[in-house]
């Protein structure tokens, strides 16, 4: 973060000051967390479900911190340096929003269903090839996730690549205001969130929500291989281009794909050109991801070459399709989150990704999916024997669905606890499996594969 003063910060979220010694102190850092507290710092009490930090007010000013911004006073901080606002969880984002107005980087909006983090790290790798490049991190990705990211703009950064999660309608209004991209991007419409938002169509209704804060007459890049994104019109939106991996009415589309153990070639078609291309890593989906990441590097003034050569060295981040070996044992660790769009996907690949021996999948419950819970997760179970993998691992209260789905056609097994897993897999699994992993976040599946196999060997 680069230096801003306090009367800035005033200024940009609107606040009451009390206490203050003067608004012409200089502001090193910004944070919601009393732990990342330095001299220089200002604090912001988030108040949520779970934690409040309206409580960490007193050790955050003993620690160093100028002010802290709180929508509660409180006796014990009465009389130390505050902000008061209405919400300080939107005075995080109008911050945030206010510093990012300092800086004048090429910025793209990235949302959806599945797949955002994806197409964010390979656009992110396309562009660094021409520019300095900032994306967002881990996932930082939310209304309090995001602002961090714009914290972290200085005015080396030439470009950025910034994701907006949600979980309720207004969410990404909020951000995209804040973000103000000059592309958006929304990548699939799933049934993520479903509990919350209760249909498929009031999902496609927030994740437009990225227009709010468009650039005016900015390009909307949208998934044709989509079922509702494709049905998006110019009535909608007049800019919008549509990308894909089959869908061949596209501006941009993949065909001749070809998948080899790590990597996938295919050629990438816009008008009157065909472009051979290559990913090193495996998946339908991720050709389309690619196909974007191009698009977006196109519209961005990349040559080809740049683009191409920025879409090899494309990094998966955490815990998302990284394949490696351990032991003899190929294994698939795609456990950062999932719903039914995203397991297809995952188990669709995996199922191609050959092997010596047997194709075992350890999936975990799916969360948020609202009345789509149930079928939700036989559906996918029956992907499992379509597929005809060879076993099915089940874990958490909701996977038992998984084998119901699957039916007698795999052998399936359910555990309820992550050590009973561990001593399974260690004891079935032999040299010359494949074994994926995939599940929603909170079931945390990365502690099992790092029970069992620990740190890859090698890709």
């Amino acid at each position: 973060m680069e230096t801003i003063l306090l009367s800035e910060v005033l200024s940009f979220c609107g606040g009451e000051p009390r206490n203050l010694t003067g608004d012409d102190q200089p502001v090193f850092h910004i944070s919601t967390d009393s732990r990342d507290i330095r001299p220089g710092s200002v604090f912001i009490a988030i108040k949520g479900e779970v934690f409040d930090g309206h409580r960490f007010v007193v050790s955050a000013i003993a620690q160093g911190a100028l002010c802290a911004v709180v929508s509660e006073v409180a006796e014990e901080y009465a009389h130390l340096p505050l902000i008061v606002v209405g919400n300080t969880m939107q005075a995080h984002i109008d911050i945030g929003a206010g510093y990012r107005s300092r800086f004048s980087p090429k910025i793209v909006g990235v949302t959806g269903s599945v797949g955002k983090t994806t197409t964010k790290d390979m656009i992110a790798a396309v562009l660094s090839q021409k520019y300095n490049t900032l994306k967002t991190q881990g996932n930082f990705n939310n209304e309090i996730g995001l602002p961090k990211t714009l914290f972290a703009l200085t005015r080396e950064q030439e470009a950025a690549v910034i994701e907006m999660g949600m979980s309720a309608r207004g969410e990404i209004e909020a951000l995209s205001k804040a973000v103000r991209p000059d592309i958006a991007v929304i990548t699939n419409i799933g049934v993520s969130h479903l509990q919350n938002l209760g249909s498929r169509e009031n999902i496609l209704a927030a994740k437009l929500e990225i227009l709010s804060g468009l650039k005016k007459g900015g390009p909307l890049l949208l998934n044709m291989d989509n079922d509702l994104l494709k049905t998006v019109g110019k009535d909608t939106y007049k800019n919008i281009c549509f990308y894909a991996a089959d869908n061949h009415n596209a501006e941009y589309y993949a065909k001749d794909i070809r998948e080899e153990r790590f990597e996938t070639t295919f050629t990438i078609c816009h008008k009157n050109e065909e472009i051979s291309a290559k990913i090193p890593c495996i998946g339908r989906h991720n050709v389309q991801n690619a196909v974007c990441a191009f698009a977006v590097g196109s519209m961005m003034g990349l040559t080809r070459e740049e683009c191409l050569k920025g879409l090899l060295t494309y990094v998966p981040s955490g815990n998302r399709q990284r394949i490696f070996t351990s032991g003899g044992v190929t294994v698939m660790a795609d456990c950062y989150n999932a719903s039914p769009d995203s397991m297809q996907a995952s188990l669709t690949t995996f199922s191609s990704l050959s092997c010596k021996g047997r194709h075992i999948a350890v999936l975990g419950d799916m969360l948020e999916l609202g009345e789509m819970e149930e079928p939700g997760h036989i559906r996918v179970g029956e992907l499992c024997a379509q597929l005809q993998l060879d076993e099915l691992i089940c874990y958490g209260p909701r996977s038992v669905l998984y084998a119901k789905g699957a039916g007698d056609t795999v052998k399936s097994t359910h555990f309820d606890n992550q050590d009973a897993v561990c001593n399974y897999l260690k004891e079935t699994v032999r040299q010359g499996d494949a074994v994926l992993f995939k599940a929603s976040h909170s079931m945390k599946l990365e502690d099992i594969i790092s029970k069992t196999y620990g740190e890859c060997e090698n890709r």
